[in-house]
């Protein structure tokens, strides 16, 4: 048997899911399972986000994603003890029996999305299993690798997506027969979004599903960073180990397309004024009257043509396009394919960070990467740098350059609805 608790596969064709012991919240020992939850750690935005998320409830899981304490290493420290604490307590609970997870989420304005959650065999690139479609930053992926080492667990399932056959995919009948049945759990939470998880315990509905997920690949939606620890973790422990797999919530966009939004650039100690003129003779600039719905109208309606951006920062809004082709030519790389060559975050990165404003995209004191147009202006205008707004880019250009393995620029997507954090844990102890 392997850690993951079934027989080692002799063929690997395709995704191999496995069931897991879910750790989950004692609805008994928490003020509510909404209050305990949070997003994705590289989603908390808000100023006053973590302080927010503390604050809802002493157990809520951003303690354990994201750690609060003076150095690194005493964060990861301090997160392995809380979690060993709240085990011992009983405030998180192992379920009696490894399964699979199907989870649902159905936001304020009716959109649903389901999926099923599993511990995943972690493959190579090369093995065109799983196809990542973004560039990691290395020091974001040693600082998760430091706290799953110290905690010894996946703390959040990462968000990858596949096609399916729809609603006749096999996978499919049982996640929405499933949905039909009394939930393990259901909660709401703040942003109005309605959370309700099942587990799928039955060994026939389990064969199932890894039999047709065993002729699928994925996409990674979300979660670049966390697939690259997974990798880098594996590596680090003879096989078969539990670091052969990592936590996953699979998503088939066939049935559930999922949303596709842009993630925004926070440059730091540039005012937007510098940032303009630095741009004179090398893009068009037009300065707008309009809100912020309506500066976003605009830009996507700038991007049909083209390359284009938003700035903002100094109570204005700056759309930025027809970049001048001699300036292209000069920064973008040609060895890419043109789909590449020509996305908004690619000539955002060759060209203007690199080569007009000079701003290291590696480096946090010069680049936040933020998920929310409204929250990226009020943090630019607080702070005097500058906001830079995207237009998203369509999925299947996304799965395309995926496919021929190729990655975007970091941060270039935000697919979602990103599953919510704290509703089910795996440990590898």
């Amino acid at each position: 048997m392997n850690a993951a608790g079934h027989p080692e596969a002799t063929e690997r064709r395709g995704l191999e899911l496995t069931p897991f012991r879910g750790l989950r919240y004692d609805p008994d020992r928490v003020g509510s399972l909404a209050a305990v939850t949070s997003p994705p750690y590289d989603v908390v935005v808000r100023p006053d986000g973590l302080h927010h998320l503390e604050s809802a409830d002493p157990h809520n899981i951003v303690r354990l994603i994201l750690p609060q304490a003076s150095t690194p290493g005493a964060r990861d420290r301090q997160a392995a003890s809380t979690l060993r604490r709240w085990v011992v307590e009983g405030v998180l609970t192992a379920d009696p029996e490894p399964g699979l997870y199907v989870y649902e989420q159905r936001a304020p304005d009716g959109a649903l999305q389901r999926g099923v959650i599993g511990a995943l065999r972690v493959t190579d690139p090369a093995d065109g299993l799983v196809l990542p479609h973004e560039d990691v930053m290395p020091h974001i992926v040693a600082e998760r690798a430091d706290l799953m080492r110290a905690t010894s667990a996946n703390l959040e399932p990462l968000l990858l997506t596949y096609r399916g056959d729809g609603s006749a995919a096999p996978t499919t009948e049982i996640i929405e027969r499933t949905a039909e049945e009394p939930p393990l759990l259901a909660t709401t939470t703040e942003d109005g979004v309605h959370h309700r998880l099942w587990t799928l315990t039955d060994p026939a509905d389990l064969t199932t599903v890894q039999s047709d997920l065993a002729h699928h690949q994925a996409l990674i939606a979300d979660g670049h960073h966390r697939w690259a620890t997974y990798r880098s973790l594996r590596a680090e422990h003879p096989s078969p180990s539990p670091w052969d797999y990592g936590l996953v919530l699979l998503v088939d966009t066939a049935r559930y397309p999922l949303r596709v939004r842009a993630i925004h650039r926070l440059l730091h100690g540039l005012p937007v004024q510098d940032a303009l003129t630095a741009l004179d003779g090398l893009f068009r600039v037009r300065h707008l009257r309009a809100s912020l719905p309506e500066a976003l109208t605009a830009l996507a309606e700038a991007t049909r043509a083209g390359n284009a951006f938003l700035l903002a920062g100094d109570g204005a809004y700056h759309l930025v396009d027809r970049p001048d082709p001699d300036l292209l030519a000069r920064t973008v790389p040609t060895d890419r394919p043109l789909a590449w060559r020509t996305l908004d975050a690619t000539v955002l990165h060759a060209a203007l960070l690199a080569h007009v404003w000079h701003v290291p995209e590696d480096s946090p004191a010069h680049i936040a990467y933020i998920h929310d147009a409204a929250a990226t202006v009020a943090k630019a205008e607080q702070d005097g740098g500058t906001a830079v707004l995207m237009h998203p880019v369509h999925e299947d250009v996304v799965r395309d350059l995926a496919r021929q393995g190729v990655t975007m620029p970091r941060k270039s997507t935000s697919f979602g609805p990103k599953p919510a954090s704290g509703l089910v844990l795996r440990t590898l102890d």
